[in-house]
This record gives C-alpha cells, sequence and structure tokens, in this order.
C-alpha cells in the first residue's frame, strides 16, 4: 500500500496506470483474532500453528461451501448446464442460517464477493513457497469421467483424483505470471519447505495434487463468482525476523505488480439493448471454455483469456443473443468486445401460453372463414 502511494505521488508511469485503471482492494488481515494470538504467544516453537484458527475454532481458508462437489453431482446425473449452472453456483440454503457453522469473517468475504465483481484476487499465505490454483477439492474416483488419454509430454501427472477447472490454461498463466517474477521461487532445486518439490520445478501447483480441501475460498471464489482466485505461499517462515522483511519485500514486489496487471488481459465490454441500455446479469459465453461469466450491474464485463481467437456470446432473459470474434493479444490490454441484444418475443409468447394454460394454440388456416366463436376464442386469447 506505501509502495504504490508513494510510486504513485513521484509519477512512477506503471503505477499510475495501475492504480487510474484499476479497482484494487486489498485485505490487510482475513484473520485478525488468529495472527493476534500467534504473535502473543511466539513463533520461535513453532506456536505461528495457532494462528491458522480464528478465535471461534474455524479453519477460514476450508471454511466455504463446497461448491465443486454439488457441480460435479450434478454433472453425473447430467443436469448441467440446462437445469445446474456451470457458473455462479447458489450458496446452498442451510448454509445461509444463523445457527449454521460458519466463521463471522467467511460471512464477511462471501457478502463482499457477491456486492463487488471482483476480477482477480489472491490470498496472501505463508509455511510454503509456491502458487496454488483451483480446484483444491479433489473429485472423489468413482465420479471422475472417462477422459481422453493425455500426451505422453503433458506437464501433469495421470492422477485420477484431480480435476482440472474449464479455466485450467488461464489459471496456471496468472500462476506462473507470479512466481516467475519471484526472485526465488522458481529455485526449487532446494526442495519444498517440508516436503519435496511439488511444482515440477515450477513454482506453481494444482491445489488437489498438493493439499487437497474441499470448500476453500479459491474454488468457492471462481464457482459462485467472476473471480479467478489463486493461493501465494510467500515463504517458508510464517514470522520472518525484522531484518529479513526488505528482502522479503524485494522478493515478491515485482510479482505483485506483474499478477495484477494480468486483470487487463483477455476481453472486456459492455452489453446493452438497442437503446443503449445496459443489461445487468447477462451471460458471456466463451467457446470452447465450460464456465460462463455473468455481467455486472452496469452491463460491464471483465473475462480474464489467453492469447487467441475465441467465438463469444452474450445472452439474456426477454433478448436473443449475439455471437462475434474476439481476438486476445498477447500485449497487456483486454480486448474491447461489446454486445448490443434485441429484444424476443419469447418473452410475450410464454405470458401468452402462460393465459391459455401452455396449451398450443390453434393455427389459423389461410383462406378458411372463423366463426364467430374461433373469432371471440382468439380474441380473448390475444
Amino acid at each position: 500500500m506505501q509502495f504504490l502511494c508513494k510510486e504513485y505521488q513521484d509519477g512512477n508511469p506503471r503505477v499510475r496506470s495501475l492504480v487510474t485503471e484499476t479497482r484494487i482492494h486489498l485485505v490487510p488481515s482475513l484473520n485478525p483474532d488468529g495472527y493476534e494470538l500467534a504473535r502473543e504467544a511466539g513463533s520461535e516453537l513453532g506456536n505461528w500453528a495457532l494462528g491458522h484458527w480464528t478465535e471461534e475454532g474455524y479453519d477460514l481458508f476450508e471454511n466455504f461451501p463446497d461448491l465443486a462437489s454439488a457441480l460435479w453431482a450434478a454433472e453425473e446425473r447430467r443436469l448441467v448446464p440446462h437445469k445446474f449452472p456451470n457458473h455462479h453456483i447458489p450458496i446452498p440454503e442451510h448454509y445461509l442460517t444463523e445457527d449454521a457453522t460458519v466463521a463471522v469473517e467467511t460471512r464477511a468475504i462471501m457478502a463482499w464477493m457477491d456486492k463487488n465483481p471482483f476480477v482477480l484476487g489472491a490470498n496472501l499465505q505463508g509455511g510454503e513457497k509456491l502458487v496454488s490454483y483451483p480446484f483444491d477439492t479433489a473429485r472423489p474416483v468413482s465420479e471422475t469421467p472417462a477422459a481422453a488419454p493425455r500426451p505422453p509430454d503433458d506437464y501433469e501427472d495421470d492422477d485420477p483424483e484431480l480435476h482440472e477447472t474449464p479455466d485450467h490454461a488461464i489459471f496456471r498463466w496468472l500462476a506462473i505470471s507470479y512466481a516467475s517474477a519471484h526472485l526465488t521461487m522458481t529455485e526449487t532445486f532446494r526442495g519444498g519447505c517440508h516436503t519435496q518439490d511439488m511444482t515440477n520445478a515450477m513454482g506453481i501447483v494444482q491445489g488437489a495434487k498438493w493439499h487437497p480441501r474441499a470448500g476453500s475460498m479459491n474454488d468457492f471464489s471462481y464457482l459462485h463468482t467472476n473471480c479467478l482466485e489463486l493461493s501465494i505461499y510467500l515463504g517458508c517462515d510464517k514470522f520472518p525476523h525484522e531484518s529479513e522483511l526488505q528482502q522479503e519485500w524485494e522478493n515478491n514486489k515485482e510479482s505483485l505488480l506483474t499478477f495484477m496487471e494480468q486483470v487487463h488481459r483477455g476481453i472486456k465490454g459492455l452489453v446493452t439493448d438497442q437503446q443503449g441500455e445496459p443489461i445487468a446479469n447477462a451471460t458471456i459465453v466463451v467457446g470452447g471454455i465450460n464456465h460462463n461469466i455473468k455481467t455486472a450491474s452496469g452491463g460491464d464485463y471483465w473475462r480474464i483469456l489467453n492469447p487467441g481467437e475465441y467465438r463469444v456470446s452474450a445472452r439474456a432473459e426477454g433478448y436473443n443473443p449475439s455471437v462475434k470474434t474476439c481476438s486476445v493479444f498477447y500485449d497487456i490490454g483486454a480486448t474491447q468486445c461489446n454486445f448490443v441484444l434485441s429484444r424476443s418475443n419469447w418473452k410475450r409468447i410464454r405470458e401468452i401460453m402462460a393465459m391459455n394454460g401452455n396449451r398450443p394454440i390453434r393455427r389459423i388456416v389461410p383462406g378458411r372463414p372463423m366463426t364467430p366463436r374461433e373469432r371471440m376464442r382468439l380474441r380473448m386469447r390475444l
């Protein structure tokens, strides 16, 4: 925070561009009472582990709804996407009750995610040095559908419990953008902090491959909102000595800037009707990626994508869909891809059908005169 403010005031063009063109939200601590407890106990004998939980005993990172398991169960029953969505999966009702085992911090973060149309996020942690990306939940082997065989030189091991997100390639790019800019994160020849290197010498790993867990904030963010969120583990020592903090900052400074700039990679735009009015909650579908997003209240949207050419469509209730080809380039700067939707007659047709008891309206045969009874019935229906 100090760096962004100082460099902005000093006229740093990179920071000025980032601050001017990006909505940046910073949360200094997600679990302040846990941190305070660990700090008071001291860290020399591993008492930092006390700070993993809140004062009420919740592990916040695994306290979110397990939407991944719900999605996979719906896929098994072939309900996706016509009856069960592949995006913006609603929070289960039992999770929102007052007596649910949910931390107050978790409720606050979920409300915050629903209020703001976040696009890219990272939660910073300690105890390891790597970047972890979704899914964090391991899919049960019995539910794993038959997958196409991978080429022999693929970068992932053939693990039947792993289930990649539809945005797997994008998540890997985002993870690499941080790890590769870090001064020491890719120096995996030293091994991991506690075990062998799990990152294939790249400093990144899929969460389910490294530390499977259900109900993580990353999986929830991906399946309930538009946001692509990753976990960044900054180092093995959760309580670095004061003399080491400056070097830790230097290790991560470029990575933090590079990662934040990735929010401007992909496509963005507005979805409006023919009168120019914005359409909120319109669905943006990218061909080949089975994960959709929605427009914000102002009809605007942002979709992080790797370079390439994409067939993109915008859909909304009561409107005809619009499809166009959008290209994403290697340079930072999202491609503008706007949509104008025309009104559809289907909404009015459904209303007329409902008035008719959802019975089909008899087709009028041209050339045959209508009887007075038929004319009166038609007039009532219309």
